[in-house]
């Protein structure tokens, strides 16, 4: 990205942020799109001058519950699961009910959710071996959507609609007998199951999508209107300027201990 941002110059650029924690910066005069809250809030400490928005990701409409048999009680899917998932939890729930670990690409995954009852999801230490984080996190979402349980990591973006006891449920909860233990429970109870409130996908669909990218856009043809003519004046937090605050308020602290 720095490369880029440097081959693009100073012409009009917006940078769309997903995950996070690269360690590159981004030029006060790029405006940032973030598609979750927690990258809006890593981008809002780490580019202090930047123009700064939030417009998460669509779902599309196809993922819905179309109400199919469900022979599948456990679907996990082995891209970006943790070793936990895949080597201690699944091995304990596959005696006690029908796992199926997908390990390739399907032609039709909104069959695939729509036919399975539970759906693990457990990010959390494979972002954290790359220090990075997770940008969105759609399939749980998608999961939910097509009528699944779903029993999920909330790491970073999936904090942002991810609530636990509420609308999912935590993965890795303390022991692998107590996870297995509230899956069967799920299980053993699904015909008594709650139905995801109506309104849980509206701010992630093309209606309210779109008018908000409307008026972001404006801004920022502002914007780029405003920057031929002026430059950037607010400070960045660099290496440097933290050393220097942090010197500041220091001696603020040694003559203030003196005048006492």
């Amino acid at each position: 990205m720095p490369k880029l941002f440097k081959r693009i110059g100073d012409r009009p650029t917006i940078y769309h942020a997903h995950s996070t924690g690269y360690g590159f910066r981004v030029p006060p005069r790029v405006p940032i799109i973030t598609v979750s809250r927690n990258s809006m809030g890593y981008w809002g400490e780490k580019a202090l001058s930047s123009l700064i928005y939030y417009l998460p990701n669509e779902i599309s409409p196809a993922f819905e519950n179309q109400h199919l048999t469900r022979d599948i009680d456990v679907l996990v899917q082995a891209r970006k699961s943790s070793e936990y998932l895949l080597k201690q939890l699944v091995p304990a729930l596959q005696p006690q009910c029908n796992v199926v670990v997908q390990d390739s690409y399907v032609d039709d995954l909104i069959g695939l959710f729509n036919r399975s009852k539970i759906y693990l999801y457990d990010t959390a230490e494979y972002w954290g071996r790359y220090h990075l984080t997770e940008g969105f996190g759609l399939p749980p979402m998608e999961a939910l959507a097509c009528g699944m349980q779903v029993f999920s990591s909330v790491n970073h973006a999936l904090a942002d609609y991810l609530d636990p006891g509420f609308n999912c449920h935590k993965i890795s909860g303390y022991a692998t007998g107590y996870d297995v233990q509230r899956i069967l429970n799920v299980l053993n109870s699904w015909e008594n199951q709650t139905e995801l409130p109506a309104d849980f996908l509206a701010p992630y669909t093309a209606q309210q999508l779109i008018p908000r990218l409307q008026t972001i856009l404006q801004e920022v043809n502002h914007f780029f209107d405003y920057q031929q003519t002026a430059a950037s004046d607010v400070p960045q937090l660099t290496v440097r300027r933290r050393l220097s605050l942090n010197a500041k308020r220091i001696l603020h602290k040694v003559k203030a201990k003196i005048k006492k």
